[in-house]
Formats: C-alpha cells, structure tokens, sequence
C-alpha cells in the first residue's frame, strides 16, 4: 500500500507531469472564461493532444484542463455578466452586482478560495471513501433520480422569492423547452416542426449564452439608443480579508459537501449542484435579504459547489464505470485510449496509476489557486474597457462560442432567439435562473418518472415506498410549504398597510 502510494507520488510529480499539469490547468482557465468554450469542449480537444502520452501525463493535463474550465466560468460572470460555462449560471445572481459597486476583486478572491476549498474537498472524500460512496450512488435507480430532479426543481422556487409566480413560469416555460426533440423512451419527435436541427432538442450552450451574455448586450444596446453614457466601472484594490473568508466558512463547507454528493450521483453535473447549494444556503442564512444584491455568501457556496464535483464525479467513473457527468464520460474514453477498463479490478490491477490520478488533482488544485489569485487580478481590470469597447468584444465570444460547439449555424439561430428571450424577460422583471435550471433538470425528471413507473408496472406507490426517494420528496415538499407560508405571511402583512394608507 505505502509503496504503491510513493510510487504514484513519483509518477504525479514527475517534472512532465506537473508540466502537463500546470499547461491543463492554464488552458482549462483559457476554455472556461471564454463563453461557450466548455469544460466538455477542453477535454475532448485535448484528448488526441495525450493520445502519445504515459497515462500519468495524460490525465494529469486532462485533470487540469477540468479543473481551470470549471473554475474559471465564473470570471467572465462577475466582471461582464456573460458566464463562460454552465457551472457558472448560479453565480451570475451575486456576481455582477459586486462589479457594480467596484468590488469585482473581492468576488472573483472569493471564487478563487471557495473553488480550491471545494476541489480539495472532494479530492480528500475521492481518495478516502470512494468505493463506499460509489456503492451508495450505484443504488440510485429511475425513482431515486426523478425524486433528485424533483428536488433541484424546488430551488426554482427558492430562486424566485419574492416573485414565486413569475420565477414558476419561468420554470414552465424551461420544462416546455426542454421537451422539444426526440422523445427519450418512445423515440417520436416532439415540437420539432419538421425540422431535423431540433431532433436532438435545443442545445444548452447556445442557450446559455443567448439567455445570460446576448440579452444583456442587448440592454446595453439599449441605453445607447437612449443616449445614456457608458461609463467604466472602478476597481477596488481591496481584496477578501481573513474575516470575511471564516465568517463564509459555513457556506464553503455546506458547498463543498452538496457538489461532492451531487458529483457522485450520475448524470446530475456542477450547474446542478451549483443551484442546490446556494438555494440551501440562502435557506439556512442569517442575512437571506442580501443575497441577490451581491452576497460573498452566496458566491462562496457556489464556487465551492462546482469545484467539488470534479472529485465527486470521478468516484462512480473510477470504481463503477459510471462517468459522474458530461466530463468524466469523455474521459470515460480517455481511459479505454490507454488501455484501462474502469471499474473495481481497476484498483486491483493498477493501483498506483489510480492513486497518481488522486495525486494529480490534487495538484491540479493547487495550480489553479496559483493561477487564479494573479489571473484575476489581472482580469478584473477588464471592467476598465468602456462598455462601448466591451460589448461588440463579448458579441463577437457570444457568435464564436454559440457556433463552436457544434459548427452550426442553427445554433446561432438559438443564440439570437434565447437573446431576446431573455432581453425581455429581464424588462419584464421575470429571473432567468429558474428557466436555466427546469430546461437541466427537465430531461432528468421525465425520463425517470416514466422509466419508473414502466418498471413499476404504473404503481404510483415505487415513489414512497423507497427510502431515499421518499426522503427527497418529504424534503421538497417541505421547502414548498415552507415558503409558501413565508408568500402567505408577506401579503398579510401587506394588507394593513395597504389599509392605511387608503
């Protein structure tokens, strides 16, 4: 054991490796900052660029090229309102008010700490308790996973507090989206209008960037019209201070448990986890009236979250076989590349190649803290470009990482759609986030409610009968009466002041 483990130490810090290591880390933050250059996109380009590579190397760059995407989304989220990927959907609700005031540096020093906090968490849980972990994901079946979609899709109403029936439209209408395409079990196409782009439904990234980047070009494009100046933002040299990283320590902790859960659990991913975590600590905050006006709380439960599924989803891909998201499947094949079948002999046969990929993100971690913490410093002073220079520069990311993804013009079409979509969402004051995270989960819950009543024979029962599953419903059920009690109190207590005042 203790040499296999010194064996890999050597091999994952060997000078190639931590090379391979530092460059994946480098690029992936390349990758993630830029809209629509996925952590997918990354991993998958880089895979041919490894194929010569001792496996060691290999998975070191791969590790990092994970770890920088994931991470760096969120720059591009604070300081222009775009977010480079899809884990960085939930931090564009703190994120850029934190620009607005001048304080971007201390947000993107939060998103820096809080996604090292998170990725070494789970680095520790992926290299302590994996294979009992693993097990435990490897029970969830269709009702299990329709229970955890059922329960992502109350943060929708977590999210919309304060405007429940709007955010639920919202919610509606991503869930109506989502079911566009090909029919998961019958196979028949659905609202496809005889079109052959939409077979396969509308595609997320394009969407992405259309709902969150394009529409607020469009609102800038706006108030030139009206002839408001854009001004530049200024930057506060002030960092996050020591005080205000333990007072978040709660958040950072709650963050990283969720997304390291979450990453075990296939076929969920960071923008999932990402959502969850900060639904649950805004629910379980001293100050919930802050969040959504820029709250260091709510980034720090964020960043936290998306990093640690990058551990978490290597659980169920090394000792099961099962890739935890749409990363580790591509490195599903990185593995059988090399000559390495996934699963528990995986241990047996090549341990120390699987304590070298413990190791390698590990440091991978590591680099991305270094490279964050000078990277964003460097960044953050994108705020200085005036927002007549900026906004063609994040039209022309918003064109290339719409048509990136799958060389297609269509997808700009969807781009341009989803745009003005969510240009008048936002006049109309309805949130985005909740349209974002039904057309995520959507898929999830419809496919596994009819997987399990198909194999259920239609006995509704499947659904409370399963320990796990009836523990996810009771809690969503709770959050909905909880907060609907909350809606209930708030237009009581209205009343009499409406009365007053007539």
């Amino acid at each position: 054991m203790i040499d296999s483990f010194l064996a890999a130490f050597g091999s994952a810090c060997s000078l190639e490796a931590l090379i391979a290591n530092f460059v994946g880390v480098a690029l992936g933050i390349i990758f993630g900052a830029l809209p629509g250059l996925t952590a997918v996109m990354g991993v998958a380009l880089l895979i041919p660029l490894t194929f010569g590579f001792a496996p060691v190397i290999s998975f070191s760059a791969l590790l990092g090229m994970y770890c920088g995407a994931i991470y760096a989304g969120s720059i591009t989220a604070i300081l222009v309102g775009t977010p480079g990927t899809a884990a960085a959907a939930a931090t564009m609700l703190e994120g850029p008010q934190f620009t607005a005031r001048g304080e971007s540096l201390k947000a993107l020093e939060m998103t820096t700490i809080a996604s090292f906090i998170g990725g070494i968490f789970s680095c520790l849980i992926l290299a302590t308790v994996a294979p009992q972990l693993a097990t435990f994901a490897l029970d969830f079946s269709a009702p299990e996973y329709f229970s955890l979609g059922i329960f992502g899709l109350t943060i929708v109403a977590t999210l919309s507090e304060g405007a429940l029936l709007k955010g639920c439209i919202a919610a509606l209408l991503g869930m109506l989206i989502s079911m566009i395409g090909m029919d998961p079990l019958s196979g028949n196409l659905r609202m496809t209008f005889d079109s052959s782009n939409l077979i396969n439904g509308v595609s997320l990234i394009p969407a992405l960037v259309g709902l969150y980047a394009l529409s607020q070009v469009l609102i800038t494009l706006e108030d030139v019209f009206r002839g408001k100046r854009l001004s530049t933002t200024q930057i506060s040299r002030k960092g996050i201070s020591l005080s205000e990283l333990w007072a978040n320590r709660a958040a950072l902790l709650r963050g990283s448990i969720i997304g390291t859960f979450i990453g075990i659990v296939p076929a969920t991913g960071s923008g999932t986890a990402s959502f969850a975590a900060y639904s649950e600590t805004k629910r379980h905050s001293k100050h919930p009236e802050s969040f959504g006006k820029g709250s260091l709380e709510g980034i720090a439960a964020t960043e936290s979250a998306n990093n640690a599924v990058t551990g978490g989803a290597l659980i169920p891909l090394l000792t099961l076989g099962v890739p935890g998201d749409v990363v580790t499947a591509v490195m599903l094949g990185a593995l059988m590349i090399q000559g390495m079948t996934p699963g528990p002999l995986l241990f047996q046969e090549q341990g120390t190649l699987v304590y070298s990929i413990f190791i390698a993100l590990f440091i991978a971690n590591f680099f991305m803290l270094a490279l964050g913490y000078y990277a964003v410093r460097l960044l953050a002073k994108i705020v200085l470009i005036p927002g007549g220079v900026l906004m063609p520069l994040v039209t022309t990311l918003c064109v290339v990482g719409g048509y990136a993804l799958n060389n297609s013009n269509f997808d700009l079409a969807v781009m341009l759609a989803f745009g003005i979509l969510g240009y008048i969402m936002t006049k109309a004051r309805f949130p985005l986030a909740p349209l974002l995270l039904a057309m995520i989960l959507s898929g999830i819950i419809e496919t596994n409610f009819r997987r399990a009543l198909s194999i259920s024979n239609q006995d509704y029962s499947v659904f409370f009968t399963r320990p796990v599953c009836a523990v996810f419903l009771a809690i969503s059920l709770f959050i909905l009466i909880k907060l609907l009690w909350k809606e209930v109190r708030k237009a009581r207590s209205r009343e009499p002041q409406a009365a007053d005042r007539s």
